[in-house]
């Protein structure tokens, strides 16, 4: 099995990921049910099963069916999902990425308040 933070995931294959961590587990059917645009049913074992070979899930049988769970937690995942988006787009510069963040979303008062004391928490090196 590969180390999952070294193995980049498809759009597809993201969109599974969501699915699995919204429903905490989840058959190919409950992954069909919820994919926008579903492929086939196929489709969906083979990217389910590649997912396994990139370390990201892991299975268990449930009588005729695989039920399958996300391998490590969201927010560890996210993480690392994160830092490849600023590493490609923002050029691996964390200014020029939350520039990105607050200005294209409706950033309320006490969000922009909880990031300056994050700022100068992490400033002062609390």
């Amino acid at each position: 099995m590969q180390d999952y933070r070294i193995v980049k995931l498809s759009r597809r294959e993201r969109q599974i990921m969501n699915i699995i961590y919204q429903r905490g587990q989840a058959s190919v059917a409950n992954v069909l049910s919820d994919l926008p645009d579903p492929p086939t049913y196929s489709t969906v074992r083979a990217l389910l099963r590649i997912l396994e070979e990139k370390g990201h899930v892991r299975h268990e049988k449930d009588g005729p069916r695989y039920i399958y769970y996300s391998t490590q937690p969201r927010h560890q995942a996210g993480h690392f999902e994160l830092k490849q988006i600023v590493q490609t787009f923002f050029d691996k510069s964390i200014e020029k990425t939350v520039a990105a963040l607050v200005a294209d979303t409706d950033v309320s008062d006490e969000e922009l308040d909880r990031l300056s004391r994050l700022i100068e928490e992490t400033k002062s090196g609390n």
